[in-house]
């Protein structure tokens, strides 16, 4: 991706794109094509103390400027309070392939700079290649620090370090951490010795068109000049770092960041958009959890950590599309482990704590990777170890549910599940604002009605597998379950299904949750109901970015996504377009229409729309949300796990072809 002057002509284009990085254990960096931050979440580093939860903003910024006959010319575009340092006017180009890329040239003098995490390290690096113009001339080089929580803008102790000298750069010790050395040094360059001092108030345009804090301050211990000679070419080297290590090979760390990067981007042998660049994605959410000695998936950037719904939602794109299936198994294993009452964690804890077990629809999705697990595994020997470490939390699982759990999770004397009760909000749709449920969905929900047959079908093609005679009882019971929920759920009048079925009445509005009962391996409708549940969809709740959380004409429908946390949280799953589900909706109309070439063009036309967003907000990434209304701005967290799953594993399975391969692994598998 390679965007020239008119995609950055104004501060306002362009702070429009953004990037990022990630190192596997939770630490990142980013921000926007023109350098500005434009939101408290941009840093070249994101140090990860402990991964994923305990993070910290390091080194913000580093501000560049190019003095040449007394001349100088910002780099670097950083918008304050008062004024825009427009160092925008001097960036020529910007690209981006996993790796971003920043070419000034001033007076004719050329500099790029590209950024680098290194993997499994607290450790950033910046590259600048410079060619020096006839006069010469001095790179300064100005980093900025605070010590804080990433998502809070700096307080006066945030910006209280212990500062010392090196050779070639400075150490920092942090006031509120004192056990902590952050060293930032260059290759070669001069120290200046001048005091430290505190920004001005920067100004992050995002978090004030969300209604938060957006004005913030940094610390400066200095500068550092890099001075040209004329026509001179050379490499230098910013690292900024707080591992111990005593010797840092910049180089080295740039070279082995090129060449996994550039593994990612083949992992599909595709030279289009989705395929070179939503491996890279992917990468980046698949990170260490310290708390459990564990991969994880972290369920979007910049702010959530890991989730279990996001978690089993995304796996099979994230993790088993793109060959991460050991990372998958492990995943997998971890979940198991924690499983108490039939629920699996909706969120992990941190040392010494307890996971949070909120949620009804985790626990049927995790037997749902399971399954999906063994088919691209397509490996018999695999299922010894669903048997001996998985198999007996799925019995728990299927038995908590028949039972009854928490949160007013049960089977009905229909055999239907129920769920929710009171200020329970157990689905994905869960805002509560001061005690108001904005979507309540008590009852019956579609989507985990329709997980729940799945799940006894996985069960019960594994309990007979496994010669466990309550394999039968799993298939009598799912047999009932289709019954009632083609009695029940059926809207005659809008020839879809209802989003929630209850003792009293059906929610007749029309949400995407209904697209699972499409789109799951075992399904319930007859042929002739999907195509209309398909059609419904595609009328009321498609956009080119994902679905409509409710059909726009029904009269609680908010078009925007914006302003205050109170008035997002509002629209947050009234209309608000969802990047995820269009996953379901769009191997759903594959498999409706029996992978015809038709279907086939179809959803390849659907991911190429898709495919501008990825070269868009985030790039190389999908947002969690947009807006319901034209022009569907992206917005909430720039790079979401699910979202980039989804899309991956109906490029992998629809697109590539491979639904006929994970067919023939079920035969393979389960001699089905």
């Amino acid at each position: 991706m390679r965007f020239g002057k008119n995609s950055c002509k104004s501060y306002e284009r362009g702070i429009e794109k953004e990037w990022m990085l990630s190192n596997g254990r939770s630490a990142f960096s980013g921000s926007t094509m023109i350098g500005a931050n434009s939101r408290k979440y941009h840093a070249i580093l994101i140090a990860a103390l402990k991964s994923p939860d305990e993070r910290h903003m390091i080194l913000p910024k580093v501000c560049e400027k190019f003095i040449s006959k007394g001349t100088e010319y910002p780099l670097t575009t950083t918008k304050y309070k008062d004024e825009v340092i427009e160092g925008y006017k001097n960036l020529q180009s910007f690209s981006y392939n996993g790796i971003p890329e920043y070419t000034y040239f001033v007076n004719g003098t050329s500099i790029k700079k590209r950024v680098f995490l290194e993997r499994g390290k607290n450790t950033a690096v910046i590259e600048y290649s410079i060619k020096g113009n006839k006069d010469g001339g001095d790179l300064i080089l100005t980093p900025w620090f605070s010590f804080r929580n990433p998502g809070e803008p700096s307080k006066d102790e945030n910006l209280k370090f212990n500062k010392s000298y090196l050779d070639n750069g400075f150490n920092l010790i942090p006031e509120l951490k004192k056990d902590l050395n952050i060293r930032l040094f260059v290759s070669e360059g001069e120290v200046s010795s001048k005091e430290s001092s505190i920004t001005s108030e920067v100004y992050y345009d995002v978090d004030k068109s969300t209604g938060d804090k957006y004005l913030d301050r940094y610390y400066v211990p200095g500068d550092v000049t890099i001075s040209i000679r004329p026509h001179e070419e050379r490499k230098v080297y910013l690292v900024c770092t707080i591992e111990k290590d005593t010797e840092i090979n910049a180089k080295d760390i740039v070279k082995k960041e090129e060449e996994r990067i550039e593994s990612l981007r083949n992992t599909f042998d595709d030279d289009r958009v989705i395929a070179k660049y939503l491996p890279i994605s992917a990468d980046h959410f698949i990170v260490d959890r310290d708390s459990i000695n564990s991969k994880t998936i972290l369920a979007g950037y910049p702010w959530f950590l890991d989730w279990g719904r996001d978690t089993m939602i995304a796996l099979t794109g994230v993790g088993m599309c793109t060959g991460r299936l050991d990372d998958t198994k492990d995943i997998l294993r971890s979940f198991s482990i924690y499983e108490k009452n039939g629920l699996i964690p909706n969120m992990f804890p941190d040392f010494g704590q307890e996971p949070l077990y909120n949620t009804v629809d985790a626990s049927l999705w995790y037997i749902h990777a399971i399954y999906m697990y063994l088919l691209y595994k397509n490996d018999p020997r695999e299922l010894n170890f669903v048997k001996e470490e998985l198999y007996g939390t799925i019995k728990n699982i299927i038995k908590a549910y028949m039972e009854g759990t928490d949160f007013s999770i049960k089977m009905d004397e229909d055999s239907l599940i129920m769920a929710g009760d009171g200020l329970d909000q157990v689905t994905w749709m869960d805002v509560r604002v001061n005690g108001i449920v904005v979507t309540p969905r008590h009852g019956k929900p579609v989507e985990i009605n329709a997980l729940w047959y799945n799940a006894l079908k996985i069960a019960s093609l594994l309990g007979e597998k496994f010669n466990d005679k309550e394999y039968k009882e799993y298939e009598s019971i799912a047999v009932k379950v289709k019954n009632s929920f083609n009695e029940k759920f059926w809207n005659e009048d809008e020839e879809c299904l209802y989003d929630v079925v209850n003792n009293i009445e059906s929610d007749p509005s029309i949400r995407p949750n209904q697209a699972w009962a499409i789109s799951l391996p075992f399904t319930m409708l007859p042929k002739d109901k999907e195509i209309k549940v398909i059609e419904k969809i595609y009328d009321c709740l498609y956009t080119p970015f994902g679905l409509r959380s409710l059909s726009k004409d029904h009269e609680d429908y908010k078009p925007v996504y914006e302003g205050k946390l109170i008035d997002r949280d509002m629209a947050y799953h009234q209309g608000t377009v969802w990047s995820f589900p269009i996953g379901a909706f769009l191997s759903g109309y594959c498999r409706v229409h029996e992978y015809s070439e038709e279907a086939i063009k179809f959803v390849d036309e659907a991911l190429k729309e898709m495919e501008i967003h990825i070269e868009d907000q985030c790039l190389g990434g999908i947002a969690e949300i947009f807006d319901g209304d034209s022009p569907h701005n992206p917005r909430g967290c720039y790079n979401q796990a699910w979202g980039v799953g989804e899309v991956l594993r109906v490029y992998y399975e629809c697109i590539r072809g491979n639904n006929k391969r994970l067919e023939e692994a079920k035969k393979n598998i389960f001699n089905k």
